[in-house]
């Protein structure tokens, strides 16, 4: 039975229903579960002063799908009457996964898939929905947050058309650029931090480590992933480093000025358990540059965290870093899509992000504050003094 600490005094904004699109249906699956064992656990012990008949059900998932025509064109349908819900719709615009038939070939689906079958769900409550929250732990062309020269403005554009869609907030995980907000601020929009599920994590990869000053450091690989690493080096109580990138200005390769070398700033790394964090791995040459580097600087155990494992040119170079003692653990989050061969790696650890995101939305759903959960330095900090020993 799943423990829930929590004691709500306010009546749910609407009955709760939860779509998970195809690409998130098992994380989907994961929320719902929690969902269920929290709600049946206070039905029974009476502790909401109002339980409407909707409040348990034998599940939040509503009946939703996106099925396709020949001509690779969709429709979304809902199933479930969703009139006065609290919806949330949960997408992964990163799952490569699923794939769909066009004049005879096999296409795998792009983030823009994902995202215009989002619309379509949307569009399929057709205002019937009391209030709809989007939860799309990638944010959609996150990348394209800024314009240099002329061009397109695609995550501001994107926000814009959810909002007008009739979309109240949006909840993202490690947002490449927070930003972005900037583009609907009269909406909701909240980046949240894995922090505290990468601690765990952290000691689910490795039982022995020890946080300490002395013998702990958190990396930055680059400046722009300095906000992440300076908190979760402030609420660790550890130093941190930070690699910035020399590029070469003069050319450019794949659309960007390549990098000459990785400049480290920072103390003495020597013998020194180093956590390298980021929002994501792509193709993953940035981060093992960065290990490369600290290892020549002679540091000890290296531990790479993303919150996102995109892996975009496979696992061939990971295997081979991890072989050669580049790194000795890989961490990323459930929150995008990851394949078995992954799964498999034996220096791969998965965070689960289910619970979390499961505490986010019955907070949301009761219209009570999330802002202790995006802030878990309290419960980081108690679950140190039991694990840190």
């Amino acid at each position: 039975m799943l423990t829930d600490e929590r004691k709500f005094d306010t009546i749910p904004v609407g009955s709760l229903g939860l779509i998970p699109l195809e690409s998130s249906r098992l994380l989907g699956q994961k929320i719902d579960q929690h969902l269920l064992s929290w709600r049946k656990d206070r039905v029974l012990k009476h502790e909401s002063p109002l339980i409407s008949r909707e409040y348990q059900r034998d599940s939040y998932i509503v009946d939703a799908k996106v099925p396709r025509f020949g001509s690779g064109e969709a429709k979304g349908i809902i199933t479930d009457s969703v009139r006065g819900d609290d919806l949330y719709i949960l997408v992964d615009v990163c799952n490569y996964s699923l794939t769909y038939s066009l004049g005879g070939h096999v296409n795998h689906m792009s983030p823009d898939d994902h995202f215009q079958d989002l619309k379509r769900i949307i569009a399929a409550a057709e205002g019937k929905a009391k209030r709809i929250t989007v939860i799309m732990p990638f944010l959609y062309e996150s990348r394209q947050h800024k314009r240099n020269g002329r061009e397109s403005l695609d995550c501001a554009l994107a926000l814009q058309e959810l909002t007008r869609m009739g979309v109240d907030n949006i909840l993202t995980f490690d947002a490449h650029d927070p930003r972005v907000q900037n583009a609907i601020p009269l909406h909701g929009f909240e980046t949240i931090q894995p922090t505290y599920q990468f601690i765990k994590g952290l000691f689910k990869a490795a039982p022995d480590l020890h946080i300490d000053k002395n013998t702990m450091m958190i990396i930055s690989p680059d400046e722009g992933a300095m906000s992440r690493a300076v908190y979760m080096a402030n609420v660790l109580g550890l130093d941190m480093g930070m690699f910035y990138k020399r590029r070469d200005y003069s050319r450019i390769v794949d659309g960007r000025n390549p990098i000459v070398a990785h400049e480290f700033l920072g103390t003495n790394v020597e013998g020194k358990d180093m956590v390298i964090i980021d929002d994501m791995i792509s193709s993953g040459d940035s981060m093992l540059e960065v290990a490369q580097a600290l290892k020549n600087r002679k540091a000890g155990r290296i531990f790479l965290c993303s919150t996102f494992g995109l892996f975009t040119n496979g696992l061939s170079k990971f295997d081979k870093a991890y072989e050669d003692g580049l790194f000795d653990y890989l961490l990323t989050t459930n929150l995008v899509y990851q394949t078995p061969e992954l799964l498999e790696r034996p220096y791969y650890t998965s965070c689960d992000m289910s619970k979390y995101l499961a505490y986010i939305i019955d907070n949301l759903n009761h219209d009570e504050s999330i802002s202790h959960l995006l802030n878990p330095s309290d419960r980081i900090h108690r679950f140190l003094e039991k694990n840190n020993k």
